[in-house]
């Protein structure tokens, strides 16, 4: 992620709309440290508020404040379906902006945050915490799928995670337009809640070479076979014209984030160099840029996965 530059509409013709921020993520990822974090930020912060209570908040007079909203499976009516229905539902509101910030984090690093801290899984409060994590992250593939802005924080200390979080969401600094680029496989839909959606299936697939097959979009030398393509230049230009036209319009009407989406058949070559290139040239420009690779995402969540079976055996 890279912080970017300012950018707030002339005059302020208009205002943002009131921004309502969905926390959430697999229990020990740093939820409760994030909404603290944003309540700092001057964020309206309300922890474990049942689903069916969130329509209620916006019944009454207009928000004046952004509001943080701690989400996880502890909560009352949780569901997947549920939170994602609300999101949409809050977001077909025209004077208000809903976002879901997923805080993830890999299985041996809560692994070891719950035997530090000695506590009980909430999925698995009679069983060791590497099941429960097991369950939790089966029950929220939906949602990771569905966030806005995705932070990992195994890496991360709680002051790391806060300036993070100021990157994104400080509300006392100038409305920054946050843009997630992403990358996606046709064969499982386009992602939801993206702003633009560019098809790269045009363009030549490495797949069809056996050296590269194994690759992914990140690797230099499947990103020079893609850009070998005679079309590639001109495409590629074309579209960050249009992203680099967009994006002050976009920060003018008040919009927080844009999510950019590149897809091709599988998720894992042409859609990814391209959405790598483009989130490097957005991010040299100074905007603020955060980059995810659906397919890739859960390639890796899939060679994880026996990892937890492991230390579970364990």
């Amino acid at each position: 992620m890279t912080a970017g530059k300012s950018n707030r509409p002339v005059g302020a013709e208009r205002a943002a709309k009131p921004r309502v921020v969905f926390v959430t993520g697999p229990s020990g990822a740093g939820r409760s440290t994030a909404v603290k974090a944003l309540e700092d930020m001057g964020f309206e912060a309300i922890d474990n508020l049942p689903l069916s209570l969130v329509q209620r908040l916006f019944e009454g007079p207009p928000i004046g404040r952004p509001m943080a909203l701690g989400v996880d499976v502890r909560n009352r009516e949780f569901s997947a379906s549920g939170l994602i229905d609300l999101l949409d539902e809050l977001n077909a509101k025209p004077d208000l902006e809903a976002e879901l910030l997923y805080l993830d984090s890999t299985a041996d690093v809560l692994i070891r945050r719950f035997s530090e801290t000695r506590r009980r899984h909430p999925m698995a409060p009679a069983e060791s915490p590497a099941q429960g994590i097991e369950r939790e992250f089966d029950l929220l593939v939906p949602i990771r799928a569905h966030a806005n802005i995705l932070i990992d924080t195994s890496e991360l200390t709680p002051h790391e995670l806060r300036a993070e979080l100021e990157h994104w969401f400080d509300v006392s600094a100038d409305g920054r337009l946050a843009v997630s680029v992403q990358s996606f496989s046709y064969k499982r839909g386009i992602p939801r809640g993206v702003d633009m959606v560019f098809d790269c299936r045009f363009l030549r697939n490495p797949y069809w070479e056996p050296a590269l097959r194994r690759l992914d979009g990140r690797d230099p030398a499947v990103a020079a076979h893609i850009a070998e393509d005679p079309r590639f230049d001109e495409f590629f230009a074309r579209v960050r014209d249009l992203v680099l036209m967009l994006l002050p319009a976009f920060a003018g009407e008040g919009k927080s984030h844009i999510a950019i989406a590149f897809g091709c058949t599988g998720g894992q070559h042409r859609s990814v160099a391209v959405a790598e290139k483009l989130a490097n040239a957005l991010a040299g420009c100074e905007w603020q840029v955060s980059k995810r690779h659906r397919e890739l995402e859960r390639r890796a969540d899939s060679a994880a996965a026996p990892r937890v079976e492991t230390e579970d055996r364990t």
